[in-house]
């Protein structure tokens, strides 16, 4: 079979690495993808941009596409899936109705709302004046979402009165998220630890992949503003199996209920991001229509089952009696960005030090091949992801591989998994 994987960040490069080690799989295309998917020898760029619905389904005719994986929001919510399904060709992803769960939060919290499935507590609001003043009714902190789409960074945790203030004015008045933040969720709160929870769906049928936990605050310590994700790895030992069976029941089974109910079927990967407080319940933060950038890179890194083949099942609406297989080992990775993310960053530096031997991985996301060899086009430039017996031995082999990496103004964070080696230092100390 053949595969093209629409995206061009990490999150697709990992996806198209996996497809790649298929047996079933003859080519995979990746379009428009990066500077790393144009030097990966079993995989070819396709330069055709992500919104492009027709040049892409074109391309699938042409070339006998078996299967579209779609990558990224944007063209979820503008309705790719509809688009190819109107031609008679397999793509796996949300409807342009079931990708509402990421495209509004607003929809989200109302969907919750109506169908009790744990969040916090809420309001959406497209006035300056309400919004600041339900926020005072939350206390501190208080959460400010933009309720659109704003590649992970429409998201607000005030300290103070005078930051949620400035959070609504900025999105409210000043606009700058444009018409994502047109309209606001005000939210209260929610203490506990993030994990996310990744589930691949084909409407009534869902099988879980292996937990994760991501690191969304650019700097060390979870300081600065929130990005699209400075690093992950996976498991996330806060989700126990008793945990995450609690998540299948309270969150995944009536989410997709829901949405049954409402007449939309879910078809393909369900992120729910969640907070788990010290009791062990789970809450939703948010959702995405999608696989999370970048859980992507450590989860495929475990991943032992042929992904290929359940993705196939789920757009045929046959998921159920399959499952994943996953390794014993931690999967960590780490995001290299360049100067000035997540505001105005810097491009256009020349990237050394990839030629990485000791088993690590390196998936590229802001990168493009040039005459002048590989150079940065992005915020979050690549991520370096590798597998070890623990979380620490994962987050050695990572950073020592990110020594020998170089560009002009790169920065990345230097304690990714710092809870989950807290949590392995506990239990051997004991």
């Amino acid at each position: 079979m053949k595969i093209l994987v629409v995206g061009s960040g990490g999150r697709e490069h990992a996806l198209a690495w996996k497809f790649a080690q298929s047996e079933r799989v003859s080519e995979v295309f990746v379009a428009p993808g990066n500077g790393g998917t144009a030097l990966a020898r079993n995989l070819t760029n396709v330069d055709i941009a992500v919104m492009d619905f027709k040049g892409l389904s074109d391309f699938a005719i042409e070339q006998g596409i078996t299967l579209t994986v779609v990558g990224p929001e944007a063209p979820l919510v503008a309705g790719i899936e509809s688009h190819f399904v109107a031609l008679g060709l397999k793509c796996l992803a949300p409807s342009a109705d079931a990708a509402q769960l990421e495209g509004s939060k607003t929809f989200t919290k109302n969907f919750l709302a109506r169908y009790n499935i744990p969040t916090a507590q809420y309001e959406s609001f497209q006035s300056v004046g309400p919004a600041k003043r339900y926020a005072r009714t939350l206390g501190l902190p208080v959460v400010i979402k933009a309720d659109g789409l704003a590649a992970g960074k429409g998201v607000v945790v005030a300290q103070t009165t005078a930051q949620a203030d400035l959070a609504i004015e900025d999105m409210l008045s000043r606009n700058i998220f444009g018409e994502a933040g047109s309209r606001v969720v005000v939210e209260a709160f929610l203490p506990g630890e993030e994990a996310s929870f990744i589930v691949l769906a084909d409407g009534a049928n869902y099988i879980p992949f292996a937990t994760s936990q991501d690191h969304k605050a650019i700097f060390d310590g979870d300081e600065g503003p929130n990005t699209g994700g400075m690093g992950a790895y996976s498991p996330a030992p806060v989700v126990t199996d008793p945990i995450a069976s609690r998540i299948c029941r309270q969150i995944i089974e009536p989410t997709l209920a829901g949405l049954l109910d409402e007449g939309i079927h879910y078809t393909g990967f369900l992120y729910a991001g969640l907070m788990i407080d010290q009791t062990g319940a789970p809450s939703v933060i948010e959702f995405n229509c999608r696989f999370g950038d970048p859980e992507t890179q450590p989860v495929m890194m475990r991943l032992e089952s042929d992904l290929a083949e359940v993705c196939l099942a789920a757009v045929d609406h046959r998921l159920e009696g399959h499952r994943l297989e996953f390794s014993d080992s931690t999967a960590l990775a780490v995001v290299v960005a360049s100067k000035g993310y997540p505001e105005a960053y810097e491009t256009g530096g020349v990237i050394t030090g990839l030629e990485i031997e000791r088993g690590s991985e390196v998936f590229h996301a802001g990168t493009q091949l040039t005459a002048d060899g590989l150079q940065v086009s992005g915020g979050r430039v690549l991520a370096v992801a590798a597998l070890g017996d623990s979380v620490l031995a994962a987050q050695q082999a990572v950073y020592q591989d990110l020594e020998k990496i170089a560009f002009d103004g790169m920065h990345f964070r230097r304690d990714i998994g710092y809870r989950a080696i807290a949590r392995e230092a506990n239990l051997i100390d004991r």
